[in-house]
């Protein structure tokens, strides 16, 4: 533990934590393809980069939640603060390192981990968890929903946690944005996700949180756009934690990191 001066801090190479939540169809996968292609690795949980079968980056093929918690621990290193059973501890990334010795050296090459997408990701999670002997009720044998949901919980926000913690890289998390029904009637925009707790927490962990949606010009065209603004005209989910985004930006995140990036980086008079 020590104290950081500003001048130290300015050096350091801070990565942002974006997530970007979008109707099916909208291109969300396609946004890969304006990022760095030499830089960018692509945890693809989806099977679904069939999109862009042009973009020359790397990915790895996500099939199980082990793997998954497998891929943040190895890239994210060990936390010091959880004990040695616990997933992300210093005897996981040990494990993780002697099982995965092609990998480590690999991952320190990449700037940006683009994670396709935690809508899949957290249905691998809960079948995870219904399988634990902790989801399932001592008397009967019966599954527990509520203790698999619970797990749920705990696994998704764990998992988050270690990408949030990885300082140097910028992760960016895709997901399904789903229009409901409020008791009004009312249409509203939410997450998609195994379990309502990863949805309303995420916003807390990440710097930005973007939905990727059709708005209509004034000449009555409709455009792909990002809106980035927390209060913004149409009620999607979104925040700026640098404060540089305009409410509506163009869905491109090679400008978008760029715009953010040239403020947290400016110097201070």
């Amino acid at each position: 533990m020590k104290i950081i001066g500003r001048n130290e801090r300015l050096k350091m190479q801070t990565g942002t934590k974006i997530v970007i939540f979008g109707p099916y169809g909208i291109g969300k996968t396609s946004l890969l393809k304006t990022l760095d292609e030499s830089t960018t690795l692509c945890l693809d949980f989806e099977a679904g980069l069939l999109a862009v079968q042009d973009w020359k980056g790397d990915s790895i093929n996500m099939r199980t939640w082990n793997e998954a918690r497998d891929i943040a621990c190895l890239i994210g290193g060990p936390n010091p603060a959880l004990k040695s059973d616990q997933a992300y501890s210093q005897k996981h990334y040990e494990h993780v390192c002697s099982k995965h010795k092609d990998l480590l050296s690999e991952v320190s090459k990449y700037q940006c981990i683009f994670v396709d997408s935690i809508t899949v990701a957290s249905r691998l999670c809960l079948l995870w968890s219904r399988m634990q002997p902790e989801c399932f009720s001592d008397r009967s044998g019966k599954e527990d929903k509520r203790a698999a949901y619970g797990l749920l919980a705990q696994e998704m926000m764990a998992w988050l946690n270690q990408f949030q913690h990885i300082r140097d890289k910028d992760i960016i998390i895709v997901g399904t944005l789903g229009q409901y029904l409020d008791d009004c009637n009312r249409p509203t925009w939410l997450p998609q996700c195994e379990g309502a707790k990863t949805a309303s927490e995420i916003p807390g962990i990440v710097d930005e949180v973007i939905s990727m949606v059709r708005i209509k010009k004034d000449n009555g065209t409709e455009v792909r756009s990002f809106i980035c603004q927390t209060i913004n005209t149409w009620g999607y989910p979104a925040k700026d934690r640098s404060g540089c985004l305009s409410m509506v930006e163009e869905p491109h995140l090679g400008k978008l990191l760029a715009k953010i990036k040239a403020k947290t980086l400016a110097p201070i008079a």
